[in-house]
């Protein structure tokens, strides 16, 4: 990992999700959870405060023990208990149906082989259950869609593999997913890295 990767990125991605555009994102969409509830890239725990009454329990994983360890803290923040583990996408330790609610919020771009991940998600996430996801990815506009394949390589050394040029929805129903909400916009800031795709699918 480096000491880059140890001891500076973490403290770069805790502070970029804190920008006022993806907390008002955040404040939207994750009161939208319901029951037992799996997030993905859980990071420092930013999304503890905007859970509801009606989410009993959540399970955070991340693969950066470095942002578990700063997400631990902040569990008080949440309204029901919080269980945190650090493992990968491609490989959720749940069993199968086991949560009502899949939580993404600016990790799908991370993830290394995000149609295992999906898989897995589908796994365990329980029949009528839902996927909720806040992702940045490839916009429309072809100037800037020119930049973002030709900077993701670059970029993705550099933000802990974060990849700028995913096609967020077609990944989530290319993994079988029916997408019931989309709302799709430019937040503030460089386009390259903005372009959310905010949604709901089942």
């Amino acid at each position: 990992m480096g000491l880059y990767g140890k001891y500076v990125l973490p403290h770069l991605i805790d502070l970029s999700m804190k920008d006022r555009a993806t907390t008002k994102c955040r404040s939207e969409i994750i009161p939208k959870a319901r029951g037992r509830v799996l997030e993905i890239g859980i990071g420092s725990g930013l999304n503890f405060p905007y859970y509801g009454a009606g989410v009993t329990h959540v399970w955070g994983i991340d693969p950066s023990r470095e942002l578990l360890a700063m997400a631990r803290p902040n569990r008080s923040a949440a309204p029901c208990s919080v269980e945190l583990c650090c493992e990968s996408a491609e490989q959720i330790p749940l069993n199968n149906a086991s949560a009502d609610t899949i939580v993404l919020t600016w990790s799908l771009c991370t993830i290394s082989d995000p149609p295992r991940a999906l898989e897995e998600m589908r796994r365990v996430l329980k029949p009528g259950g839902a996927v909720i996801f806040a992702e940045h990815g490839l916009a429309p506009d072809p100037g800037v869609r020119k930049w973002q394949e030709r900077m993701s390589p670059l970029w993705k050394r550099l933000a802990g593999g974060c990849n700028m040029d995913r096609k967020i929805d077609q990944l989530v129903t290319d993994a079988g997913f029916d997408i019931r909400e989309l709302r799709t916009s430019y937040l503030p800031g460089p386009r390259l890295l903005t372009y959310t795709y905010e949604g709901v699918a089942v």
